[in-house]
This record gives structure tokens, C-alpha cells and sequence, in this order.
């Protein structure tokens, strides 16, 4: 179906949004085989594929390889410090996004039999929807708009040239000056990847430490790292007003001032839902979000919503994850659950940051004294020592009889390593379940095995039982 296409159409299952969650939830409703309709304002693979994810860790790889050259000397290496062409990276940049697009593009999904529109929608009533010069029919809908950046009210703001994470990479040269406003995962990550590419980089953070919602011992150890590499980290910082001096954008503080050539507002987001006629289809919602139950069914039993767009969790995982849930529940018998109460997250700096389960705070709000908490080094593992890298650690929240609650990893691999944990904790295993599995040598992994054995032998020979197993071991001679 061409984008656009003018007339009148009928459909099983008609999906808003083209982002993780909306092209899920598409693709499992053709291969149920329902005539299938995707309506998207943008550009098939949404925020993720053009101005999130895919961008930003293309960008980190590239400055990756920077960082490599530069810290060489720590393996014998002598190298050239490294000169950046911006031109090249952004090409590499864009050529990542397209070779990713391809999957996700009308004429793949045609190919699925997933008819395609472009345009913004807007309900006329329960059952039917308007998108461009379309007026398209729907049994079912799923609502799957996704988020846009979120600007604070900061006076001056509307007269100052500003950019978010949509339009930064319409950068058409690197900022020897780049400030951030916002210590969230957004601007942690271009942080790093703008300073170690030869940005000058300062972050400005309103709380008192930067990710704010991770672990403490996260924040302290990146901020150590971030301004290592050379990024000024400010915190606790209220800004007056913002302008622009002699062509560059300034911020303002209470008896500070700081210029840029590029100002990065990473001030968090904000559900995209304003123009799609909600009230129409008799669809509730609030300024947090569409209304969903835990089925991700809205108001209108026949209309779900997933993603972003319901003011959950914000990672492209959980939206495809609930896109699926939400399209089983709309055309499916029964009804699987479509929430989580935590999910599980990563940011990619260098060293990368993960997080599955509650953390140290969560579990003692929910559990009490009950709580035991485990703070493994990673250099008690071989692998961080041979790279040569910021070795981090491993925090692990689990209650006092061993059920698993929480893990943080702070390191190489965190991301891929903190998988066997996520399961782990869904499953309600204990320690000692992962320290009967041998991980191999030398992997960043191992250190799961390390730390869940020592625990396990801690609380083997701990008590009671420990003074029993160490009367039969004297025994034994």
C-alpha cells in the first residue's frame, strides 16, 4: 500500500507508531494472519533507529576507537594521538542506520503483508482513524507513538539555539564546545562519546549526582571516570536563564556563566500523544501518558497501548516486549500480563552500566532488614586485569536466605553479562543456583561464578550449619 495512498480502508489490526513496540506488534499480527495496517508520522523504526539507540551507539563505537588509539601506550603501542573527521564519522553513522532501516522499511514489511501509511493519525471515532489523505477502518488498534525530548521552561530558552537528541546528529561539524544540560543516559552517553571524539564537554546535572535512578555507587565510579577522560561534571546545578552571546548559547547560574558552540538539552521525554485525537475515540489519558491496565488495554476495550507513549520505563526492549504482549492480548484468547515492575536497562559508556531487579533502596523499602547486599569487585576476576580497562563491580541484592532481588554491573560487557541475572531473578533462583554452573575462563561472566560461589560458601559455613560442616570436616581429617 503506498504511503498516503487517498481513500477508504478495513483492517483486523491497525498499529500507530512504527517504533520497536508498533513493528512487533505488526509483524506478530500478520503472521497470525489478520490484515495488518502501520501508520507512522516519521520514519519506519522511530526514535531507536534514527535518533536513538542505533545512532548513539554507532557514535560511542567511533569514539571507542578514538579512546583505543589514545590509551595504546598501556599495551606497547605507540600511536599518533588520534584526529577526528567528523565528516567520516557521521558517514559511518548514517550508513549503520540504513543498513538497519532496510529491515524495518515499507517495502519489507509490504513483503510481510503489512500494509504501510505515512502520515499523523487521528481518531474520528472508536473504530476509525484519519492519516494524511487515508481514512482507515480498524476491528483492533494499538497505540504505539512513542516520546519526544521533554524542554524544561528555562527563561531564554525559546530564543537560544538548542539541540536534542532528534537533532544532533544533523551536526554538520564537531563542537569544540559542547554543554549539556541534563546527567541522565542521554547526556552520560554523548558526554563521553563528544569528549573522547575532542569535544570540550561539560554536563550540567540539577540533582546531586548523575543517574539520578541507578545505584549510588554507579553514579560516584562514572562521574570519576567521565571527568578522568577530561568532561566537567557539574551538580546541584539550578539554572537562571539561558542566551545567546555573540552567536553562542549560554547558561546561567547564581555567579557562573558557561558558553558553548553546541547546547545538548538531555532533559528526559515525554509521551507523544497530543494529536492523536484521544478524546475522539474515547481513549483516556493524562500529560504522563496514555491509561493502561496491567493487559495494556486502554479505556476502550477494543484500543491497547504500548511503549513509551504510556509514560512507563523508556527502553526500546520493554516497548518491543509489550508490543508483542499487547497484539497476543488484542488477538488472542486470555490475558498475558503486559507490565513489569522493573526492567531490566543498560547504558553504554565506557565502562557500560546495567541494571536488572530492585535496587539496594527498592529491596529495603519492600523487604526490610531482610536485605543482604554484596558488593563484588571486578578485579577479583583475571579478564578486566588482562584489558586493561576500569574494572567496576558487580552489586548484588538478595535476601538473607539467598533469593535474588537486584544486580547492578558496573564494567566491559555489563550489558551481555547482566542477561544471567535478569533470569535469574525472574525465576526467584538463588546464589547457589549460579555458582553450580561453570562459566568460562577468562570471561567477564566468570565473575558471576566467583561472586555467587563465594557467597554461597559464606552462607554455607555460616550459623549452625556452618559450625556442623566444619565439626564433619575435621572428622573426615
Amino acid at each position: 500500500m503506498a504511503a498516503g495512498s487517498p481513500g477508504s480502508y478495513s483492517y483486523d489490526f491497525v498499529v500507530i507508531g512504527g517504533g520497536s513496540a508498533g513493528l512487533t506488534a505488526a509483524r506478530f499480527a500478520a503472521r497470525l494472519g489478520k490484515r495488518v495496517a502501520i501508520v507512522e508520522a516519521g520514519r519506519l523504526g522511530g526514535d531507536c533507529t534514527w535518533t536513538g539507540c542505533v545512532p548513539s551507539k554507532a557514535l560511542l563505537r567511533a569514539a571507542r576507537a578514538a579512546h583505543d588509539v589514545r590509551t595504546a601506550h598501556l599495551f606497547g603501542i605507540e600511536a599518533d594521538d588520534p584526529r577526528t573527521q567528523w565528516p567520516a564519522v557521521m558517514s559511518r553513522v548514517r550508513s549503520v542506520i540504513n543498513q538497519l532501516y532496510a529491515a524495518e522499511s515499507p517495502s519489507a514489511l509490504e513483503a510481510e503483508g503489512i500494509d504501510t501509511y505515512r502520515g499523523f493519525a487521528s481518531f474520528i471515532n472508536p473504530h476509525r482513524i484519519i492519516a494524511g489523505d487515508a481514512v482507515i477502518d480498524g476491528k483492533r488498534f494499538l497505540i504505539a507513538t512513542g516520546a519526544r525530548p521533554s524542554i524544561p521552561p528555562i527563561p531564554g530558552l525559546d530564543w537560544t539555539s538548542y539541540v536534542t537528541y532528534e537533532s544532533i546528529w544533523d551536526l554538520e561539524a564537531l563542537p569544540g564546545k559542547l554543554l549539556i544540560v541534563g546527567g541522565g543516559p542521554i547526556g552520560c552517553e554523548l558526554a563521553q562519546a563528544f569528549r573522547r571524539l575532542g569535544s570540550r564537554v561539560t554536563v550540567l546535572e540539577s540533582a546531586g549526582r548523575i543517574l539520578g535512578n541507578a545505584e549510588p555507587e554507579v553514579s560516584d565510579l562514572l562521574t570519576r571516570v567521565l571527568v578522568a577522560e577530561g568532561v566537567e561534571v557539574k551538580l546541584g546545578v539550578s539554572i537562571d536563564a539561558v542566551s545567546s552571546t555573540e552567536g553562542r548559547p549560554a547558561v546561567r547560574v547564581p555567579g557562573q556563566e558557561w558558553t558553548a558552540d553546541t547546547l545538548l538539552m538531555a532533559t528526559g521525554r515525554a509521551p507523544s500523544i497530543a494529536t492523536l485525537g484521544l478524546d475522539n475515540a474515547g481513549v483516556e489519558w493524562s500529560d504522563r501518558g496514555i491509561e493502561a491496565d496491567g493487559a495494556l488495554r486502554t479505556s476502550q476495550k477494543h484500543i491497547y497501548a504500548a511503549g513509551d507513549c504510556t509514560g512507563g520505563a523508556q527502553f526500546t526492549h520493554y516497548a518491543g516486549w509489550q508490543g508483542f504482549m499487547a497484539a497476543r492480548n488484542a488477538l488472542l484468547p486470555g490475558r498475558a500480563r503486559g507490565l513489569l515492575h522493573t526492567v531490566p536497562w543498560g547504558l553504554f559508556t565506557e565502562p557500560e552500566v546495567a541494571q536488572s531487579g530492585l535496587t539496594e533502596a527498592e529491596a529495603r523499602a519492600r523487604h526490610g532488614d531482610s536485605v543482604c547486599v554484596t558488593l563484588w569487585p571486578l578485579e577479583s576476576s583475571d579478564r578486566p586485569v588482562i584489558d586493561a580497562g576500569e574494572a567496576g563491580f558487580i552489586k548484588l541484592v538478595a535476601t538473607k536466605r539467598g533469593r535474588l532481588l537486584g544486580a547492578t554491573i558496573v564494567g566491559a560487557r555489563a550489558g551481555e553479562m547482566v542477561q544471567e541475572w535478569a533470569m535469574a531473578i525472574r525465576d526467584r533462583a538463588r546464589l547457589s543456583d549460579l555458582a553450580l554452573s561453570p562459566h568460562i575462563y577468562p570471561t567477564y561472566s566468570m565473575s558471576t561464578q566467583q561472586l555467587a560461589a563465594d557467597a554461597a560458601v559464606t552462607g554455607l559455613l555460616s550459623g549452625l550449619s556452618g559450625r556442623v560442616i566444619l565439626a564433619l570436616s575435621r572428622l573426615k581429617g
